[in-house]
């Protein structure tokens, strides 16, 4: 939730007539978080919203399963998994999500859409953000348009009614990750009026917001919801996306990643200095090019260190990877919790004099062990865990 937003034709006061030219009245909808207690949207709609007749799903991905290896059975280590290896499912995003890692909070997948989407969609498990490695396109919701390109990040409010059109010339990358206990800014960034603070890595300018279009009629009548890990069809007379004003602080927008401010300190800053986005039981890092540490003596590198309350995701966008070795755009590394980790040999000591880092990744340290799919157990390097060893120790 950035700020209070209103577009369109709105009353001037909360559950009063809004009326047509012509008379007509029309219909609000409330779209409220935790109840009535925490942030809302209204729509004005010119058709009563609720009125869709159940049908038969559709379209949907495969839901994630941990893979049948039981986790007390599978070994600790750090793992590597290349989703750049993996057959690339095609279709429409709604049809084409792989999930790789899963926990109680937390979904992790990977998708390469090459078609739009043919129905609406509401995720009403979970808040979603999408980070697009490659492609493009236009995210279409009852509350108007949120183009998005390479290297942005998408929100979509749990609930929002959407549907994705992806740029059919560009070869399309994204990372989905699915919010189940929501998703926000760090409390740490605003101050208590809710505005972000001078000294946060973003500005409220750095958001781009929903383009506000009206009533569209797309000729689309059908709506998948997903509640529960499970798909359900709904059939509209009318279009749902028939919204023609509304007000409130609940809608979706695109932040890129590159517009996030990077600090640099007189020693290693740790993670929680890129910290990005919070949601229940994780902290979603961006780490951008920027200045390396200033002390005379500094090592840049990140520390080995031991992870005893978290699994660290890391995925790799782009840049020059210093602490690693092996891995690409498309790479992920996680490190359970219970195993120290840290650079590749060699890595800590040539950082030593650098001055700065191209590195671009999306990270994630959850509380709750994440649990691999069979997908991602397909692409796995089985090498990694033992990268790690000194061949001259």
């Amino acid at each position: 939730m950035l700020e209070r937003l209103v577009v369109g034709d709105v009353p001037a006061k909360h559950h009063i007539q809004l009326r047509s030219p012509e008379g007509k009245l029309r219909y609000e909808e409330c779209f409220t978080r935790e109840g009535f207690d925490g942030p809302y949207t209204i729509f004005y709609h010119e058709h009563r919203p609720h009125t869709a007749r159940v049908s038969v799903p559709q379209h949907g991905w495969k839901i994630a399963s941990p893979a049948a290896t039981l986790p007390d059975l599978r070994p600790l280590s750090r793992r590597h998994y290349q989703t750049q290896k993996m057959p690339r499912q095609r279709g429409a995003p709604i049809d084409a999500r792989a999930p790789i890692l899963t926990n109680a909070d937390v979904t992790l997948s990977v998708l390469h859409p090459d078609k739009n989407d043919p129905v609406y969609f509401v995720n009403a498990d979970a808040d979603e953000l999408f980070f697009v490695l490659e492609g493009g396109g236009v995210l279409r919701t009852m509350l108007g348009d949120v183009p998005f390109q390479k290297f942005d990040y998408v929100c979509i409010p749990r609930g929002i009614m959407h549907r994705f059109d992806v740029d059919a010339d560009k070869e399309q990358s994204w990372l989905s990750i699915e919010c189940k206990g929501g998703l926000d800014l760090l409390k740490q960034w605003r101050n208590e009026v809710g505005q972000l603070r001078m000294d946060a890595p973003y500005s409220h300018r750095d958001f781009h917001k929903v383009e506000f279009k009206g009533l569209v009629d797309e000729g689309i009548r059908d709506v998948v919801v997903k509640k529960g890990d499970a798909f359900h069809g709904f059939t509209h007379k009318h279009t749902p996306f028939d919204v023609i004003g509304w007000d409130g602080s609940v809608y979706p927008w695109a932040f890129p990643i590159l517009n996030f401010q990077p600090r640099a300190g007189l020693v290693h800053l740790p993670p929680t200095w890129h910290g990005t986005f919070g949601t229940r039981g994780a902290l979603i890092c961006s780490f951008v090019p920027r200045m390396t540490d200033f002390h005379p003596l500094a090592i840049p590198c990140p520390y080995p260190h031991s992870s005893v309350d978290c699994d660290e995701f890391l995925f790799y966008c782009d840049g020059n990877f210093t602490s690693r070795k092996g891995v690409g755009p498309g790479s992920v590394s996680h490190h359970p919790m219970g195993v120290a980790h840290g650079p590749h040999p060699g890595s800590y000591e040539r950082s030593i004099g650098t001055t700065h880092t191209t590195e671009l990744a999306v990270m994630l340290d959850t509380t709750l062990p994440l649990l691999p799919t069979g997908i991602a157990l397909d692409v796995e390097d089985p090498a990694y865990h033992d990268s790690f060893i000194d061949p001259d120790e």
